[in-house]
């Protein structure tokens, strides 16, 4: 097979879910995260596995990526879309039985006129300056939209990923303070809210980058595993060079393997003389650039031939990947490109 092997496993995926849920009091609901098509991993079975798991509440980022979830999870469960109502989204928030978080006047405004009586939500902004109602606007439509009885009030903390960043504290004191009095669903913590503590829980958390095996949750099991089939080996002498640019010279004569994995598929350039891959154990690093469809890799130490070697698996997290190319699991994950051959366990 000439094109790269995605493992997922979704027995780890669904294990994650249920470390996270555990971190709450049994009271608080744990919704998931499936936006992204399942953070680039198959939102249907990532959803399905979800479901099984437990989870009744799932997050989309805009509302065309519901029809998935909903063929998935079947009619039992919620599905939220954090980009709220948007114009021509009417359509499919009723077909898909949507809940969309609403966002701004404008978006309040559209849905009570469109869609009078659907289930909505509303999202705060406590200081991120992305996404919600600010305190004035919150202020002057609150008890308006109170009446008309939203099915979750949220917000979402910008620095969890590190939970000594005094930003947590006052995002926390101004959700607090928002929604002060408010006898609704109230959520605010995804998955570096659900590590700070039950502070940060409130009636539902939304753990995401944790499922899929991420930082901040150190405790996760890894959900993928990436193998990269080898197209060619050759020698070279010491003094050639190796990919575009020549950006890596040999000093020694080195054996060099050739992969069948490139930006195309996600590998992103930057990792390129960064980048280890992994035969069993052992580690085999990346040299030269990185290109659309190849990889070249030293594989001089290896006692044989190689017909594969992994670059996400048990010895290298996406984390430890986006670390050589510069950027975060989150990019990795969801950048993982069309062209692999996805095998679910």
């Amino acid at each position: 097979m000439a094109t790269a092997q995605l493992t997922i496993d979704l027995a780890a995926l669904a294990a994650n879910w249920r470390a996270l849920d555990a971190l709450s009091a049994p009271s608080v609901e744990t919704a998931a995260v499936v936006k992204a098509d399942g953070y680039g991993l198959g939102a249907g079975q990532v959803a399905r596995t979800l479901f099984d798991a437990g989870a009744r509440r799932f997050f989309v980022a805009v509302a065309e990526e519901g029809a998935t979830i909903r063929e998935a999870v079947g009619p039992d469960a919620e599905i939220c879309v954090f980009s709220g109502h948007m114009a021509g989204d009417a359509d499919a928030i009723v077909a898909h039985r949507l809940i969309p978080m609403l966002n701004s006047i404008e978006q309040l405004t559209r849905h009570f006129e469109t869609l009078p009586g659907h289930p909505f939500g509303v999202q705060l902004d406590t200081g991120m300056n992305r996404l919600g109602l600010e305190p004035v606007e919150w202020s002057a439509a609150r008890q308006l939209v109170l009446q008309q009885n939203p099915v979750l009030v949220m917000s979402h903390l910008a620095c969890a990923d590190d939970a000594s960043d005094p930003m947590n504290q006052r995002q926390l004191a101004t959700f607090r303070d928002m929604t002060r009095g408010v006898d609704l669903p109230l959520s605010l913590a995804a998955t570096g809210g659900i590590l700070m503590g039950e502070d940060y829980h409130f009636n539902v958390t939304r753990p995401g980058i944790g499922l899929y095996g991420g930082l901040p949750f150190t405790d996760a099991q890894p959900v993928v595993r990436l193998t990269i089939p080898v197209i060619q080996v050759r020698d070279i002498a010491a003094g050639e060079i190796v990919g575009y640019g020549g950006s890596w010279l040999a000093d020694a004569p080195t054996t060099v393997a050739t992969l069948s994995g490139g930006y195309a598929d996600g590998l992103i350039r930057a990792m390129g003389n960064e980048a280890v891959l992994f035969h069993g154990d052992v580690p085999c690093p990346l040299v030269g650039r990185v290109s659309m469809d190849l990889l070249t890799v030293d594989v001089s130490h290896l006692p044989e031939i190689p017909e594969s070697l992994d670059i996400l698996g048990p010895y290298q997290s996406v984390d430890d990947l986006a670390d050589a190319a510069g950027t975060i699991g989150y990019e990795i994950l969801t950048g993982l490109g069309p062209r692999y051959s996805r095998r679910y366990t």
